[in-house]
């Protein structure tokens, strides 16, 4: 049986959220907030897990009180446990006062097995709060995962690494970050749809944490980072080509032109 904690993100559907340009910013109250999409496809490889294996399933987020809606969904699709860190000493972190406030909430659950995380978020896209946590928790982490192999007190896994598959193992406990093709979640029944209504959310704030981190390390005074602007690159300038004639023809005449874009 093994203790899974899978961290999770409330953001905005991106298919419907605006930026404001003038400020520099994603305007989040312009679109509903979502579970972070990959961070399904954790929770959904947790689910696998727990069921092959037997154990338990924590959802834990570090969030506005908003983020409720989000762990509520995560209990509805079969999450034994879901927790919201919030705090007013919470807001603004960056992923390194991020991955540190998550690592004080899974220290007060009494550590656990295995951390699985989606490998980034559609909003901020930088991949680091899982490496990040694995760090603050002084276990080993294992990134880009598409499909768990084995499960033994050793993790056995296959990334998708750019330059192709790799298989990599870690003991135990240990953090690993999936990719969208590590599976999908179920979807939510009826009746856990009604039990994450009925069910309230736990809450831990700074006091509650402080046993295990700094107070430093909350928040916007915690980060040694900071976001100054986002910028939406242009779509211009693209434009399609059509090749046609025999395939040879077209293999040479396409491989030309790549190689005077400088492509090749």
């Amino acid at each position: 049986m093994y203790r899974i904690v899978v961290p999770v993100k409330q953001v905005p559907d991106m298919q419907r959220v605006k930026f404001d340009t003038e400020a520099g910013r994603v305007d989040r109250s312009s679109a509903p907030g979502v579970v972070n999409p990959v961070d399904l496809h954790a929770l959904g490889t947790a689910l696998r897990l727990r069921n092959l294996h037997g154990g338990t399933v924590t959802a834990i987020s570090m969030g506005p009180q908003q983020a409720v809606s989000a762990l509520k969904e995560c209990y509805a699709r079969g999450a034994d446990r879901v927790i919201l860190l919030a705090d007013k000493a919470f807001a603004g972190a960056d992923t390194w006062a991020t991955s540190c406030t998550l690592a004080a909430g899974i220290l007060k659950l009494g550590g656990c097995d295995l951390v699985i995380c989606g490998e980034k978020t559609v909003d901020g896209d930088t991949g680091q709060v899982g490496p990040g946590l694995a760090e603050w928790l002084g276990i080993p982490h294992v990134a880009y995962i598409r499909e768990i192999l084995s499960l033994d007190q050793k993790l056995k896994a296959l990334c998708e690494m750019s330059d192709g598959l790799h298989v990599a193992e870690a003991q135990l406990p240990a953090l690993i970050t999936v990719t969208r093709r590590a599976g999908k979640c179920p979807y939510a029944t009826p009746q856990r749809i009604y039990q994450a209504v009925a069910r309230p959310v736990e809450r831990w704030g700074a006091d509650d944490l402080k046993e295990f981190t700094s107070p430093e390390n909350f928040g916007l005074h915690g980060s040694p980072t900071r976001l100054t602007k986002v910028v939406v690159p242009p779509v211009e300038g693209r434009k399609g080509m059509r090749i046609d004639g025999p395939p040879d023809k077209i293999v040479n005449e396409l491989i030309q032109r790549l190689e005077t874009g400088g492509l090749l």
